[in-house]
């Protein structure tokens, strides 16, 4: 039997289990913590309501792991509450453990000894990672890729098409905008994550796509009847949008350690701009441009010969995606034996309190926002690139290899920084500051050069490639270490959730944008101008932001 810490409390306090809640007024939760209790998780008593999480940071980082000193100077060494037990409930959705290995429904963890006992003696504690989960990460990546491809199949041959199959500019606008309207039921496929985990989501956003891409493939001879296949197939891709660009930070958290999260949500968000950046390569070197090169040239680029030619593209995208799904339909686990962490064990708030949570938590509507402007409107100015770079003169070739680039080099340099993230902890806000701020001045570079005849700066293919390549490094980049940041702020809403809410917004701001575009096309300078003015805004938001790193600290207290 222990005594409680404060001395003053007339109950003993046996050890397992402990008092509820509220018994002793010396137990209570940490103030400013977020998670609620999880197995192995470090319990602290505080000494008064006034502690703050800073510092009990400062005392884990000193090697106190016990509460403060009593009266008597000694620290008491007692169990110890639950990190965040007070955010959870019988509500609350369950412990990523298979069954028996966890506690019963609304359960708390008490002490490590306690998360020591549940579990099998062959595996300690949470902690436990396995090889297999880089097979599931491929599987969720090449999918995104593949998602990235389709969705970006007709921007960069939007002159090849519009012979093809009569496409006009708002056809070719609708097309990209297909991508956001998909997201429109975002919080379905939101809620089908939390409740119904990874396994199902992701079957159903791969079997959407096998519809989608096969509906393009359908052998018609009339025209309008085949333009409304071609938009039926891109709006089902558009629909497998929501998965492949939210459950990155959930397949992390759920399969890799905490010193492996940052660099796995990082490959599993950039193969899906990785796609967009191929379509790029792909179509413009298999689909010759209309006008064509050469005389002798002349009736190979003809309508039906560049029809087929386009049709190849769709066959081949098809046969991939039907590989994935059915490599999928194999073996996708929905989550490991054993959690690979504490905050992957841990429970989070229910769907209903998770959207009250995001809606009135001010610091993450404003790196929401941050996120979802300047993000909103690239990936709506990579989609209309060729549209855009077509009044200075440059070819539907070149356009393809500036836009691949510029992405390919986001994906590289954010795979990195999500790595460097990972080995430096707590210092996302600063890595987004100096992307935004290199990408702040690419944009207004590139809006520039291509205002040649009022700033005369020079207009060539390398100042064209150079501000576009490093406009997309630095926004592409971005992506990673932003999920990572947001679901840190407002854990333990779950991730799913969380990414599904900013992407969401990111797509619509893209809509706006788009939708903008099929009545504004014909001069689209204020288009450009609506990069400078995002990555401006976005980087002001980012240094009134204040930083906070729950999810980290439920991690560290149990390393502890």
């Amino acid at each position: 039997m222990l005594q409680c810490p404060r001395g003053d409390c007339p109950r003993a306090v046996p050890r397992p289990p402990v008092p509820a809640r509220g018994t002793c007024p010396a137990f209570q939760p940490l103030a400013g913590s977020r998670g609620a209790g999880a197995p192995g998780a470090a319990q602290r008593p505080r000494a008064n309501a006034a502690s703050s999480a800073s510092a009990s940071c400062g005392r884990i980082r000193a090697g106190q792991v016990g509460g403060p000193p009593d009266r008597a100077g000694q620290r008491p060494r007692g169990p110890r509450v639950a990190m965040g037990a007070g955010w959870s409930s019988e509500e609350e959705r369950q412990p990523l453990l298979g069954p028996g290995l966890g506690p019963a429904p609304g359960a708390v963890w008490r002490s490590r000894e306690a998360a020591a006992a549940a579990l099998p003696a062959a595996a300690p504690g949470p902690g436990r990672v396995y090889g297999r989960r880089w097979l599931v990460l491929l599987l969720f990546s090449l999918l995104g890729f593949a998602q990235g491809l389709v969705w970006n199949t007709w921007g960069p041959i939007q002159n090849s098409a519009r012979q093809a199959y009569g496409f006009s500019s708002w056809d070719i606008a609708l097309l990209v905008l297909w991508g956001p309207i998909g997201f429109l039921p975002c919080f379905a496929f939101m809620w089908l994550l939390d409740k119904r985990g990874l396994r199902v989501t992701v079957l159903l956003t791969s079997f959407l796509m096998v519809l989608g891409t096969g509906l393009r493939c359908i052998p018609v001879s009339d025209l309008m009847l085949k333009r409304r296949l071609i938009h039926g197939g891109q709006l089902l891709n558009g629909l497998a949008g929501p998965t492949v660009m939210n459950a990155a930070p959930f397949l992390s958290t759920t399969w890799f350690s905490a010193d492996e999260r940052a660099t796995a949500t990082a490959i599993a968000s950039m193969l899906s701009y990785l796609g967009g950046a191929c379509a790029f390569l792909v179509g413009p070197l298999v689909v010759p441009a209309p006008n064509g090169t050469s005389p002798l040239l002349a009736s190979e680029t003809s309508r039906t010969h560049i029809k087929d030619l386009i049709e190849t593209v769709l066959y081949a995208e098809f046969g991939v995606v039907c590989l994935l799904f059915s490599a999928t339909l194999v073996y996708f686990p929905p989550r490991p034996p054993l959690p690979p962490s504490v905050a992957a064990a841990s429970q989070r708030l229910s769907y209903r309190r998770s959207f009250c949570r995001l809606l009135s938590n001010m610091r993450f509507l404003m790196i929401a926002l941050a996120y979802a402007i300047p993000l909103g409107v690239f990936a709506g100015w990579s989609g209309v690139l060729d549209l855009i770079l077509t009044p200075v003169h440059v070819s539907q070739v070149d356009a393809g290899w500036i836009g691949f680039w510029s992405i390919v080099g986001g994906c590289v340099v954010g795979i990195a920084m999500a790595r460097f993230a990972d080995f430096i902890r707590g210092m996302l806000k600063l890595i987004l500051l100096l992307l935004f701020s290199g990408a702040t001045l690419s944009s207004t570079w590139f809006t520039l050069t291509c205002l040649n005849s009022i700033t005369h700066l020079p207009l060539t293919t390398v100042t064209l490639y150079a501000s576009c390549i490093l406009l997309g490094v630095f926004l592409n980049s971005s992506i990673p270490i932003f999920f990572e940041l947001f679901v840190e702020t407002v854990y333990p809403v779950p991730e799913g959730i969380t990414c599904g809410v900013v992407t969401f917004l990111s797509n619509m701001f893209m809509g706006v944008l788009l939708f903008f575009l099929t009545f504004y096309h014909t001069e689209l300078s204020w288009f450009n101008w609506c990069l400078p003015g995002s990555c401006l805004l976005s980087l002001l938001l980012i240094l009134c932001f204040r930083e906070s790193y729950d999810r980290l600290y439920l991690d560290v207290v149990v390393s502890v």
